[in-house]
């Protein structure tokens, strides 16, 4: 990773406080800029990669607590052969180039969703990448790689109904918190912000769950324009926000 220029102007960022602490990003639109330059898509994904190091960079510059980028969907597996062995070759080569980087950084990495499916290669890669950041104490950059939504709940449910099975939980104990207490971010807090870009306006399957009362930010530009400023704009646009959670006054910041 290149290091961002600690110059860099902030005057237009709101005070700290109402600053989101977890950001999920659903980095939409690799192909679409590919194909509107008359490029293979491939290069869509290699420039959005070049994006997804500008923007980790500058969440830790900001000194943010979560990051959690949606990378590839359990259902990206319909795409054509030849793009998925390219998004996994990507993937493989990102784990490897990127450690001195989120070592100097101070980030650790985290993977959400199943191994199943993964090249052991790539897997190997993001395990080792893992283990060498674990101790990392400042921002949490969680990918969600052969993840889905719906897929994370039931596999959290499975997890329930084994310890019912195996009379550790009474049936009646089962609450929201015992849901959450099995997803796969179980031991991060819920996104305060969910950004989409590219302009479709749907969630995709993605953090279901933990979305239920995200502030969602959408921008029409496609994820390899994505910027630091663009960030920036998200973050000031959250801090307008009033997040009520169903309640009738403005609840704090988290």
């Amino acid at each position: 990773m290149t290091s961002t220029d600690d110059t860099t102007i902030e005057r237009d960022l709101p005070e700290r406080e109402f600053w989101p602490r977890h950001i999920a990003i659903i980095m939409d639109g690799n192909g679409r800029w590919a194909e509107s330059r008359g490029l293979p898509r491939s290069e869509g994904h290699r420039i959005g990669g070049d994006a997804v190091q500008k923007i980790v960079e500058e969440m830790a510059r900001l000194g943010l607590g979560y990051l959690t980028l949606y990378c590839l969907s359990n259902e990206n597996w319909k795409r054509p052969e030849h793009e998925l062995q390219f998004l996994m070759h990507l993937l493989e080569h990102y784990m490897i180039q990127q450690r001195e980087g989120l070592r100097k950084h101070n980030i650790r990495l985290r993977v959400l969703g199943r191994q199943a499916g993964i090249p052991a290669q790539v897997w190997q890669e993001m395990e080792e990448t893992k283990r060498l950041t674990e101790h990392n104490t400042g921002l949490q950059l969680c990918l969600a790689i052969n993840y889905g939504g719906r897929q994370e709940i039931v596999d959290a449910c499975r997890a329930v109904a084994g310890r019912v099975l195996g009379g550790e939980l009474e049936l009646e104990q089962i609450e929201e918190q015992t849901i959450a207490g099995h997803l796969y971010t179980h031991d991060i807090p819920d996104p305060d912000l969910l950004i989409r870009t590219a302009g479709e306006m749907r969630v995709s399957n993605y953090l279901l769950w933990q979305i239920s009362y995200s502030e969602i930010w959408v921008t029409q530009r496609c994820w390899p324009d994505f910027s630091e400023a663009d960030l920036h704009a998200a973050i000031s646009e959250y801090a307008k926000r009033k997040r009520k959670f169903g309640g009738l006054t403005t609840m704090p910041a988290s």
